[in-house]
């Protein structure tokens, strides 16, 4: 069984649905990941890549909610800390319902993989503001419709009728672990103490 978490259901969200994720999960995480171990990643990219990666804007601004209804979404949850794994977990939970979806199928930037690449970082569970996962009866055109917006969404699963929250990886089926730390914190936990050791280091040696 689900345990149901507290939040306020002002929308709907039902067993047939389609799961939408709206937005470049993980973009976020990124940008601020290049910032903390740039000179680490220096040793793979170049510099320029690096500097592309911190101006990017990939922060997606979905229409207010006077406006779900005529685009075909029926809720929506912003994504941030613990990406978009803990945002399904989240969703899914608040309505006690369950969800199944493709993990291959969340839209990911290639700058995301290959930072999370390099970093040992799994990007489905890196920071994600900026982005959205939205419930709608018809994700297909949800997707059309904010493409006209110059919004980027794709389909990634659908909600189901039993407790499961089941990951599909291409053969395999999976179910959802409960959420877990950001990996973006990891990231600064392990930035800290490397920090902390070149200095210890430094005064040992000098």
């Amino acid at each position: 069984m689900i345990h149901k978490i507290e939040r306020d259901n002002t929308g709907l969200m039902a067993p047939g649905q389609d799961l939408v994720v709206a937005g470049w999960p993980g973009a976020a995480g990124t940008v601020l990941a290049v910032k903390a171990a740039r000179r680490e990643l220096e040793a793979w990219f170049s510099g320029s890549y690096l500097d592309e990666i911190v101006s990017g804007r990939f922060k997606v601004c979905l229409p207010g909610r006077e406006h779900w209804q005529e685009l075909g979404i029926t809720d929506a949850e912003p994504m941030g800390e613990g990406g978009v794994l803990v945002t399904i977990w989240n969703l899914s939970g608040a309505y006690g319902l369950g969800v199944e979806f493709v993990l291959r199928d969340i839209p990911l930037r290639q700058e995301t993989i290959e930072i999370c690449e390099r970093l040992d970082l799994n990007p489905y569970r890196f920071y994600a503001a900026g982005s959205y996962l939205m419930a709608s009866p018809n994700g297909g055109q949800l997707v059309k419709n904010l493409a006209r917006m110059e919004i980027p969404a794709a389909v990634v699963g659908r909600v189901t009728g039993g407790n499961a929250r089941a990951v599909i990886h291409g053969e395999t089926i999976a179910y959802l672990e409960r959420p877990r730390r950001d990996e973006l914190k990891n990231l600064y936990d392990k930035w800290r103490l490397t920090a902390s050791l070149q200095t210890h280091s430094g005064k040992t040696d000098s």
